[in-house]
This record gives C-alpha cells, sequence and structure tokens, in this order.
C-alpha cells in the first residue's frame, strides 16, 4: 500500500540545516512559503516549544510559514527570530501594511552537554531558512537532504538511562512515503532518553553494557540511579532534583504532507504519529522529554485523515531509525555502525 517517494515531489516545503559540528548543536528549518496548515502534539513532560498554542484548532491562526527543529534546549528558541527576519526580508509571512509577519513554530532537544557550551542563535536560524530557500530556488535537483549529525541532529544523543559514557550518538533523519496521489514526509531529530529498536525489534543504539553492545532498555533501567532510588537503594532527592532539571533528552520531528488537512485534522495526525515514537524508542514521553510532533500539510491532494496518519506514522517510525543509522560517532560517543 505504501510505496517509498522522493522528499522533493513535496514542492510547497522547502528544507535547511545550519550547524556547528565543534560546539555540537544546530538547527533544521521547513518553510512553507506560501503557508500551509499546521498542527501540533507534545506528549513529554518537559518541552521547550515556540508559538504552539497558536496551533490549537480554536484559535485564529490558519496558515504556518515555517516550523523550526532546534538543539540548545530552551536557548535554541532564539533560532525562530532569524528565520523570521529572513523570511520577512523576502515578503514570506502575512501582509499588514507596511509589515510582513512569517508565523513560525518550533521545538527544541537538549544537546547542551555534548561539544561546546553554545546553541542555535538568529544567525543560525537565518542560515538554515536561506539554506531551505535555495534548495528550492535551486529546483531540489541537488543532493538528497543530509542525515546524521547535521542541522537539529548535529549534538543529539540516546541511551542516557545508564552512565553519561554509556550513551550513543544519534542524529536527525527522514523518511518518504506515498499512498497513491498523498505523500508524507518524515523529519526528526531523535535525542531520547531511551533505546532505539529497527522495524525487526533489534536494538540499535542506546545504553551500552560493559562489552559495548546495546542492551534491552528495561535491563538498562534496572541498573540505573533512578530505578535504585525508587527502590529506596539510593538517593531519593538527588533523583527528584535531577528530575525536576533541564530536560537532557526530547525528539522533536515534523510531518510533510501534500494532503488536505485542517488545522484540527493536522493535529489529530500529530497525535497519531507519537506511535512510532512509541514503537521506536522505549522508554519514551518521559517526565524528562519534550516529545513534539508537527504535522505541516500543503492541502494539494484529498486525503482521508486516518490514510495521512497511518502513512506518516511508518514514514516517521523509519526516520527515526534512519537518524540513528545515519549518525557518526563524536563527543567521545560511538553510533550505531560502531556497535554490533
Amino acid at each position: 500500500m505504501f510505496s517509498p517517494a522522493p522528499l522533493e515531489s513535496l514542492t510547497a516545503f522547502c528544507i535547511g540545516h545550519a550547524h556547528d559540528a565543534q560546539a555540537g548543536t544546530g538547527c533544521t528549518v521547513v518553510v512553507a512559503p506560501e503557508g500551509a496548515a499546521c498542527g501540533v502534539d507534545v506528549r513529554g513532560g518537559g518541552p521547550a516549544t515556540r508559538e504552539t498554542d497558536l496551533l490549537r484548532p480554536e484559535n485564529m491562526i490558519e496558515a504556518v510559514h515555517a516550523v523550526v527543529l532546534s538543539g540548545g534546549s530552551a536557548f535554541g528558541l532564539e533560532a525562530s527570530c532569524g528565520v523570521m527576519d529572513a523570511l520577512a526580508e523576502r515578503g514570506i509571512g502575512f501582509s499588514l501594511g507596511d509589515a510582513c509577519v512569517p508565523i513560525v513554530v518550533g521545538a527544541c532537544l537538549f544537546d547542551l552537554l555534548v561539544g561546546a557550551p553554545a546553541h542555535p542563535d538568529k544567525a543560525m536560524g537565518r542560515l538554515a531558512a536561506e539554506n531551505a530557500l535555495a534548495a528550492r530556488a535551486g529546483g531540489g535537483t541537488g543532493a538528497p537532504l543530509a542525515q546524521g549529525n547535521v542541522g537539529a541532529g548535529c549534538g543529539a544523543t540516546v541511551g542516557k538511562l545508564g552512565a553519561p559514557e554509556r550513551a550513543m550518538k544519534s542524529g536527525f533523519g527522514w523518511a518518504c512515503l506515498r499512498a497513491g496521489d498523498v505523500v508524507a514526509a518524515a523529519l526528526v531529530a531523535v535525542n531520547a532518553l531511551g533505546c532505539v529498536r529497527d522495524g525487526d525489534g533489534t536494538w540499535v543504539a542506546g545504553v551500552r553494557d560493559g562489552a559495548g553492545k546495546v542492551m534491552d532498555p528495561l535491563a538498562a533501567l534496572a541498573a540505573s540511579p533512578l530505578a535504585a532510588a525508587a527502590a529506596g537503594a539510593g538517593d531519593v532527592a538527588n533523583a527528584a532534583a535531577g528530575a525536576a532539571g533541564p530536560c537532557e533528552n526530547t525528539t522533536i520531528g515534523v510531518v510533510l504532507t501534500n494532503a488536505q488537512l485542517t488545522k484540527a485534522q493536522a493535529t489529530k495526525v500529530s497525535s497519531t504519529v507519537h506511535d512510532a515514537y512509541a514503537r521506536a524508542i522505549k522508554p519514551v514521553h518521559t517526565q524528562n522529554d519534550g516529545d513534539t510532533v508537527f504535522t505541516f500539510a500543503s492541502g494539494d491532494a484529498p486525503a482521508a485523515t486516518d490514510v495521512v496518519a497511518m502513512l506518516a506514522t511508518e514514514a516517521m517510525q523509519q526516520a527515526i531509525v534512519s537518524g540513528v543509522r545515519h549518525a557518526e560517532a563524536a563527543f567521545g560517543l560511538p553510533a550505531a555502525r560502531d556497535v554490533a
């Protein structure tokens, strides 16, 4: 029923990365120059998001011009201001007299403990938006959108249930699928507390044991300080303080589709696509995650909402695995390609 499709077939959108590989942070921007319907579902307990209230179905805004996925935790929200500047200068946004106001929404992941102390700023957000628009101007005939240690995935890691040195490098991934005339792509920066498994159920990245192999996350959880504290064998106060601090995790993604969806329907698709997070990542949606899915719909093809949701969920599951498989070792952490 579903078949692979080129990302370039979604002509209403353009995508650009910007990152600092030494600092270990970056951002990825999806621009819809003509505007597109957008919905969001936030499941993690510690999100860092921008303008998501605008996407509530009962609120006024019906068209969004860009979605920003960024590193840097809450500091990374600054990148969206650079995106706004770049779009407004090009007349992309709502015209209000002499003003042009782009609607830019986004979410951030926590990557402050890898690389250098840095975060995506206005300049990086502007660069990512300009890279996206340049790709559109080039007709999408260049190399496929990069995956791995790029954009919002530059500083992403997984498997943080155990000691920091037992984690693994992750990254940014995407997948694009078609069902008839309907196309849905999933873009995701995988920065999870838990472990990631492929479609066959094999753990491909996450907490490593003493021999360097990826552990089952339940075994990793049983050996973690959090489990010891919960059992009364550890320092409950310190465990609680850690849980209340900055969220070191968060998987953030966006679905792009040519389907005709209302804002409410796009929100429902985002809700369903969290199933892909649950299939591929364990544990997920914890108190220290800010797991978020946006759905960006250009409205070119009639489609049943459930079909779009199923298509997008399959694409997101593939994108998560692709993000960890394309990652390269960095900051003293191995990647999936380095681990048996």
